[in-house]
């Protein structure tokens, strides 16, 4: 891999991934750009202890945009757009509309191919393990910023989820605080140390696998499962059998083996709902470790993969229950969507 640092033309770091070590990365961006003027602003929820981000100026932020008009496909002549090179294999770069930026942490959009009509589950598994290099080396860099306390990569995909850009990307957080889901996590994973001596992570695992009724996809390095208590009617759980606190600490096997397990998962997500159905609307999250807490190696590094439709036509719609009390009340039960995953295996 050989990664080329430059900037944009308002000063926001652009960052090329390339598969050939001779490959040049030296075009400039023409665009007469402003700074990036950002108004975010952390507030601390008192009654619930979590954290809200304001950020006003996110509401110009490109909607929408006719495919030709694209802002993360290469510039051509004539256009000019986020990607000042013609061509790209994976290129990262500083959000224009971001929410979080300065001290109160940093965004970034991860495109993960040129192509502008291809989506995740059509890369090749050179292609996926070079966005999985990507993700890993921008967990190492944000690392090393003193206002991140935690790095969330994480791609949503299709109009449902709420996409405005349908090129295929994703997103970077760096969260200037342990987020609430990773709180709980870790609260989780202290309790159970206390009442058994051994990991949570570990034991959940190991269960799923006793079990098997849950388990979607197994490789050698990776296991895929449906959680017993999953919020969203098709959720998965993909682990390394290694634990690792964070992507920087996958060993080489598992990243060779990446790209072959998740494209499978992603693959299967599209046909779920049979043919002729439209791809499925998902989230892709993964769970790292938050840096500079007591007790992180013994966090999991995970990630989650989920869809909000629950059958043909019809989308999990958060309402009463879920967004006024945090209570989920799943339609499809998890032993039959991890059934119904593996019945949709590639062949």
């Amino acid at each position: 891999m050989k990664k080329t640092v430059t900037t944009l033309a308002d000063s926001r770091e652009l960052i090329y991934y390339d598969s050939a070590d001779d490959t040049v990365r030296d075009a400039v961006d023409p665009r007469p750009l402003d700074a990036v003027s950002t108004s975010s602003e952390i507030r601390h929820d008192a009654l619930l202890g979590d954290s809200v981000a304001i950020a006003s100026h996110r509401q110009g932020r490109t909607y929408h945009p006719p495919a030709d008009e694209c802002p993360l496909c290469p510039s051509r002549e004539g256009r000019h757009s986020e990607i000042p090179d013609t061509d790209y294999d994976v290129a990262v770069f500083e959000n224009r509309f971001p929410s979080l930026a300065g001290d109160s942490g940093r965004c970034e959009v991860v495109c993960f191919t040129s192509d502008h009509d291809v989506s995740f589950a059509g890369l090749t598994d050179d292609q996926a393990a070079l966005v999985l290099e990507a993700w890993t080396d921008r967990t190492a860099d944000l690392a090393e910023l003193p206002q991140v306390a935690q790095v969330f990569c994480f791609e949503n995909r299709g109009a449902e989820i709420g996409v405005t850009l349908g090129h295929p990307h994703g997103q970077i957080y760096g969260y200037p605080f342990v987020t609430p889901r990773t709180e709980q996590m870790l609260r989780s994973m202290e309790a159970h140390r206390a009442d058994t001596g051994r990991n949570l992570f570990d034991d959940v695992v190991a269960r799923e696998l006793a079990d098997g009724e849950r388990v979607v996809l197994e490789g050698e390095h990776w296991v895929a499962f449906v959680p017993y208590a999953a919020h969203w009617p098709y959720e998965v759980h993909l682990h390394p059998r290694r634990r690792v606190p964070d992507l920087r600490e996958l060993d080489e096997a598992a990243r060779t083996e990446f790209p072959q397990v998740y494209l499978e998962l992603l693959r299967r997500f599209d046909r779920i709902f049979g043919p002729g159905e439209p791809p499925t609307p998902y989230i892709s999250a993964w769970h790292q470790a938050p840096f500079r807490v007591p007790g992180r190696e013994e966090f999991a590094l995970h990630l989650e993969l989920f869809t909000i439709r629950r059958t043909t036509g019809k989308l999990k719609f958060l309402a009463g229950s879920e967004s006024g009390m945090g209570v989920f009340i799943n339609d499809v039960p998890p032993e039959a969507a991890a059934q119904r995953l593996r019945e949709v295996a590639s062949e």
